[in-house]
């Protein structure tokens, strides 16, 4: 089943990208290095709860 998770800034913790991803297969939090708008750079989005 995929599960609906929010990836958030590291620098300033907003939540500015929501993906799905599959709960069964990984169990680690999925962290990506995407833009982030309010600190206008690109940063690592963590996955939140």
């Amino acid at each position: 089943m995929k599960a609906k998770t929010a990836l958030a800034c590291e620098r300033c913790q907003t939540r500015n990208y929501w993906t799905t991803k599959s709960s069964n297969s990984s169990k680690e939090r999925l962290q990506i290095k995407k833009y982030c708008k309010i600190c206008a750079a690109h940063t690592i989005h963590a996955e939140t709860k």
